[in-house]
């Protein structure tokens, strides 16, 4: 072989072996210790991101917790205060309107319409628990004691005298210290008749032209006690009642019908020592107030 040929030759194979060199697969390296860390630092990252809506949550729970906590506490309180009227005792309402019914004089009044459990609010502000019937021919408006389950005591008011109805807010005199929240329901029947000086000042006359009348407490016990002491419809059916007493049975020299009125029921009371300490502890109602003993 000449030196020619021979140069050539090797030429061409040391062309083949880079080829053959390329082509073989390049070796994998070895994994990097620092991957791992760049992993670990994305996700303490993420954590880190993700931690304070964990901690809004959590704060978020505690604080719904802690509100049905007191709301649960409220309505225990709530309940308790409750059961405390005797009204709610079972069967003693029902009692109570049977004994009540029994009492009505079905010449003078007629056949009884509707019975209402509500509250009465004199002159002085001083609220009272009654049970009040609608007959055809009277208003009936009865203090009853649920603890001896006794009658004490009726007012009755013809319809045919009813002249004027109106419910609205309760409001006060403009220098007075006394405030009272909620609406209700005045009936006169004596327009004519204003009240003397010495019964307004009197916290236990009796001569007023007219009755004031609004929710009791246990309203919201149960659906049966919410119909009995729904005032709006004690309202409506008064004024169904008076107008028909009024077109059966009219007063002579009287003008016949019923003014209805939405205005403001103004009590004209000042001070009202007696009726703040009153209301507060209830004394108007029939209530268990404890033991009391030594």
């Amino acid at each position: 072989m000449s030196e020619r040929e021979e140069e050539s030759f090797k030429s061409v194979q040391l062309e083949q072996n880079a080829a053959d060199s390329s082509n073989e697969d390049p070796e994998v390296p070895q994994s990097n210790p620092s991957v791992p860390s760049s992993t670990v630092t994305q996700s303490t990252e993420t954590e880190v991101k993700t931690s304070p809506q964990a901690s809004v949550i959590t704060t978020t729970t505690s604080t719904s917790t802690s509100t049905n906590a007191e709301q649960k506490w409220a309505t225990a309180v709530n309940q308790f205060k409750l059961r405390r009227f005797f009204v709610l005792r079972p069967g003693t309402l029902d009692n109570a309107i049977e004994d009540i019914k029994s009492l009505v004089d079905q010449k003078v009044d007629g056949a009884v319409e509707s019975v209402w459990l509500l509250v009465e609010i004199d002159h002085w502000n001083n609220e009272k628990e009654r049970v009040v019937l609608i007959t055809e021919k009277s208003l009936l408006i009865c203090k009853y004691d649920f603890i001896m389950l006794n009658c004490e005591q009726i007012q009755r008011i013809p319809l045919n005298l009813v002249d004027r109805i109106t419910e609205g807010a309760f409001t006060f005199p403009p220098r007075s210290l006394l405030t009272r929240e909620g609406d209700g329901v005045r009936v006169f029947w004596d327009k004519l008749r204003e009240p003397s000086l010495t019964s307004r000042w009197n916290p236990f006359a009796n001569d007023y032209p007219y009755t004031t009348l609004t929710y009791h407490p246990v309203r919201n016990v149960n659906e049966k006690l919410t119909k009995l002491c729904e005032l709006h419809s004690f309202k409506e059916q008064l004024i169904a009642a008076a107008q028909k007493a009024h077109s059966l049975n009219p007063v002579p020299g009287k003008a016949n019908g019923v003014l209805l009125l939405n205005q403001p029921i103004l009590i004209e009371a000042y001070v009202g020592l007696m009726s703040t300490l009153g209301n507060q502890n209830k004394l108007g109602y029939c209530l268990a107030r404890g033991n009391v003993g030594f």
